[in-house]
């Protein structure tokens, strides 16, 4: 198994951008009959492209939990790139933060490593910020991707809508949103930052994963979420239990949801 961290200039973002990669390219065979050619690679592998939350990076998910372990162990290659703070939204003419998780970064490390080019082999996810990255690039980019994992993911887009600049907190302020959300946060509804709006829109079946701990902040948007897919019979494995917004909870629920990758 191969973990690489690389640089690469990005057209969508119009800059250079890095990402770290899980790579369990070899099949050295098992004991006592090993594989004389353990790097004759003979099929693509699966690729799970894997997004951070706010105020993290890509080191994130190898520093807090067993994402590499878990890749090697279902030979899922893993690709995680640097979002910013940027909610994976083209929010900016020269940071179109979706067109590069969605499009250019597929096609990058599609060339770079020995990745499957087919649909059902490809899959989003994420946490938190990059929970709600990964389904609204995984229903917006419904061709590419086959099936989403979303951990806590901030899905509270009411409160987005209705804040003001009436806060001493920076992140909270409208002004803030304004500047991450296409310059008005009331165009979200309705756009392509609108989870519900890009499920409405999405052209063919996408599977998706939901976990949530029951003391996390979020809860209540994730079940709001849950109830509208719920009500359009989305194809959806939703999970709560015990947990908050934190590791204790994403390394068991990642966990699960690579399982659930191979079902």
């Amino acid at each position: 198994m191969a973990v690489l961290t690389t640089r690469f200039s990005s057209t969508a973002l119009i800059g250079k951008v890095t990402l770290t990669a899980v790579i369990p390219f070899e099949n050295y065979g098992d004991f006592p009959n090993f594989n004389e050619h353990p790097y004759d690679l003979k099929k693509p592998m699966r690729t799970l492209y894997l997004l951070h939350g706010i105020a993290c990076d890509e080191y994130e998910w190898l520093w807090y939990s067993q994402i590499a372990k878990f890749a090697e162990e279902h030979r899922i290659a893993v690709i995680m790139p640097y979002g910013k703070n940027n909610f994976y939204i083209d929010n900016d003419p020269v940071e179109r933060w979706s067109k590069f998780v969605g499009q250019e970064l597929v096609e990058m490390t599609r060339g770079l490593f020995p990745l499957s080019h087919r649909r059902e082999d490809t899959y989003i996810g994420g946490f938190s910020m990059g929970g709600y990255g990964a389904i609204c690039n995984g229903l917006k980019y419904n061709d590419t991707f086959s099936r989403i994992i979303a951990l806590s993911s901030f899905l509270d887009l009411d409160t987005v809508i209705n804040s003001t600049d009436d806060t001493p907190i920076e992140t909270s302020k409208r002004s803030h949103f304004n500047r991450l959300f296409k310059g008005d946060v009331s165009k979200i509804p309705g756009s392509d930052m609108d989870p519900r709006q890009l499920y409405l829109d999405c052209k063919l079946p996408v599977k998706i994963y939901m976990a949530c701990g029951l003391q996390d902040g979020l809860l209540l948007g994730n079940r709001d979420y849950r109830n509208f897919l719920q009500e359009h019979d989305a194809d959806l494995h939703y999970v709560e239990s015990p947990g908050a917004h934190d590791w204790d909870f994403w390394n068991p629920a990642i966990k699960d949801a690579i399982e659930w990758l191979d079902q």
